[in-house]
């Protein structure tokens, strides 16, 4: 697959579709005005019936012209409908395009990052907003961070276990978007960015360490990320 053909913007819906028609507009010399072939379809919670149907509307041809562009845009992708996205996101049909508006980054499983370009919204500098809690952890001495850290997995029963290690994912979820907003312009971050990937994977197991998994976090976390990302 081309992955010039497959991309997700992390932004909210407005200002994604109009990055999106911006990027086909240049490359593509396309307006969405008035133009049957390229569609936006908006959801809140995307399922897995609506994969199938993206999956469905991706496969048809174009009507007027030579490309065909999909525009989605989702509050929120359960897993089971990231899955059902992979084969049409790695292997679009020859002349469509798609482009997956979603609030973050975070919540896409890696088998489905692997298979899509990240187009940036061009306002890098941007910081997004997130959880108190992860303000409070970035902002954290090294100790505070270990009694966060213990806090998140001391669950004594299985649902209080689950509910802490959502936690965590939304915790890395956060830092993954503060990342990303400072534009991957050190090592450090880029570095970061591709420990989070593997360490969502692990977290998404129901056996996860989220012990280790959240103290690797910690050491990895560049010491200035906090003061470049404003939040001191």
């Amino acid at each position: 697959m081309s992955q010039s053909h497959a991309f997700v913007i992390a932004a909210d819906a407005e200002e994604g579709i109009a990055v999106a028609q911006t990027w086909i507009a240049k490359e593509l010399g396309m307006q969405r005005a008035h133009n049957p072939d390229v569609t936006v379809v908006s959801y809140g919670l995307f399922s897995v019936a609506d994969a199938r149907r993206i999956s469905e509307m991706a496969a048809g041809t174009a009507f007027v012209g030579a490309s065909n562009v999909l525009i989605i845009t989702a509050s929120r992708i359960y897993h089971e409908a990231q899955n059902a996205l992979l084969k049409i996101f790695e292997e679009p049909p020859v002349g469509t395009y798609l482009f997956l508006i979603v609030p973050t980054l975070g919540g896409l499983l890696p088998t489905l990052r692997s298979r899509v370009q990240v187009l940036s919204t061009g306002v890098d500098a941007t910081v997004p907003k997130i959880a108190p809690a992860t303000e409070a952890f970035l902002n954290a001495t090294e100790e505070k961070r270990h009694d966060i850290i213990k806090r998140l997995t001391s669950g004594k029963d299985e649902e209080k276990r689950r509910e802490q290690r959502d936690e965590a994912i939304a915790l890395l979820n956060d830092i993954e978007a503060v990342a990303y907003a400072l534009g991957r312009r050190e090592e450090s971050d880029r570095a970061l960015l591709r420990d989070i990937a593997v360490l969502r994977g692990y977290l998404y197991e129901r056996s996860a360490p989220v012990r280790m998994i959240l103290e690797h976090l910690a050491l990895v976390l560049p010491h200035d990320l906090p003061a470049r990302a404003s939040l001191v």
